[in-house]
């Protein structure tokens, strides 16, 4: 069978059922506006970025840079089929108007979605912040920022959310075209390893005897609760004198703003704490099988968020065996379960955040079960081959109509 998969910057939470995929015979294609990874096999369709239009053309608003993407979209997608024909399926990405226009090609095939994240004013992370006043111009930008789910939820035959929690977040009219299935997580690769060892940016190698206690985010900023995690472990610190702190992810932003001042939070929090930098390690943005060890040599790992996506290295992390202390948000509790497979601490908290961590170092016997129970609980639920498997039915059983 032909498919076509549709995201903005591929491959995205598609890479591994586009592999599975490929691997089985199918004929896989990514339209998208760039790729940052070669995969076998599979063929890569780019239209024009709205990056890349003068500073005077490109779109000014949400609705109009997802009807400029829904357009590219579309028109490479129709010149795809005027080439070769059309696909049995249409896979794609809804929330940056990737998918808009694509009925309009395909009025005759099944288009699946895939149901990321919808935006709310209360409740999830827009003013999850105390500090954040929600003005009513942000609520008009965000109802607009859902315009172009609305109107490609309308016209696609089912979408998949990852979560329950995520597709909570979907009008009630329009959740009942939507399931939940996970991208899944790769429980061979991802696996506990007593004798794992770990290199640190200046030559030295630890293993599993050392307190670690590991933090990561793809970028180091608020909405991952980077500030509550170096308020804790500035603490964790002073009163543990072997703990070493781990970090992984970047000084840029991929969620909410910049700070004011336009230094990395990195380096705010930094100074704020007056941590001993002897004690922390950033390692920036690392490989995955270096995350992977990153996990596995963790005595507990740090997993804060705001009411926002669940990001997959909290799962990847709980399948290495590591014990994760989580924030208690709508996310992380879908997920984690205090004191049976592992630890929740108030978000805003950093004070007991730092008093759980200290406990943890302090008798790490006592949360051997929550481990092993952390991993059974991602095999059960979210094991990749269960849910590669899942999401083919789902394609086979659309495109057999």
């Amino acid at each position: 069978m032909k498919i076509v998969f549709v995201h903005r910057r591929g491959p995205g939470q598609f890479v591994h059922l586009a592999c599975h995929l490929a691997n089985a015979g199918w004929q896989v294609s990514f339209l998208c506006e760039g790729m940052n990874v070669r995969l076998p096999g599979i063929r890569v369709l780019t239209h024009r970025s709205p990056d890349a239009l003068p500073a005077h053309a490109r779109p000014a608003s949400p609705p109009d840079l997802h009807t400029e993407i829904g357009h590219q979209a579309a028109d490479t997608l129709a010149t795809l089929i005027a080439k070769e024909g059309k696909p049995d399926i249409v896979f794609g990405h809804i929330g940056w108007g990737s998918m808009m226009f694509a009925r309009d090609v395909l009025p005759d095939r099944p288009l699946l979605g895939y149901c990321e994240h919808f935006y709310h004013a209360t409740g999830r992370d827009v003013g999850f912040d105390p500090q954040e006043r929600v003005s009513l111009n942000q609520r008009k930008l965000l109802r607009l920022r859902n315009s172009s789910q609305l109107l490609t939820l309308e016209q696609i035959d089912a979408g998949i959310s990852p979560t329950q929690w995520q597709k909570s977040a979907y009008p009630k009219l329009l959740r009942g075209k939507i399931g939940v299935c996970h991208d899944g997580i790769d429980m061979q690769r991802c696996k506990p390893d007593a004798n794992v060892k770990f290199a640190l940016p200046d030559g030295r190698v630890i293993d599993r005897n050392t307190p670690v206690i590991t933090y990561v985010a793809r970028d180091l900023e608020p909405y991952r609760g980077f500030p509550q995690f170096m308020r804790a472990a500035a603490k964790v610190a002073r009163s543990h004198p072997d703990a070493l702190f781990l970090v992984a992810g970047g000084d840029g932003v991929s969620y909410g703003v910049p700070a004011p001042d336009g230094r990395p939070w990195r380096e705010i929090m930094m100074e704020e704490t007056g941590i001993d930098p002897s004690r922390i390690v950033f390692l920036g943005q690392i490989p995955h099988e270096q995350l992977v060890a990153l996990f596995q040599i963790s005595r507990a790992h740090v997993y804060l968020t705001f009411p926002f996506v669940l990001s997959w290295s909290v799962l990847e992390a709980m399948a290495c065996g590591a014990l994760v202390i989580g924030s208690r948000t709508g996310p992380v509790e879908e997920v984690i379960y205090h004191g049976k497979n592992g630890l929740l601490t108030d978000f805003w908290d950093s004070d007991a955040l730092a008093h759980q961590i200290g406990d943890v170092l302090d008798h790490p016997q006592r949360y051997v079960a929550l481990r092993q129970a952390a991993r059974h609980m991602v095999a059960k639920r979210y094991e990749l081959g269960h849910c590669l498997a899942r999401q083919t039915g789902a394609l086979e059983r659309l495109a057999a109509g």
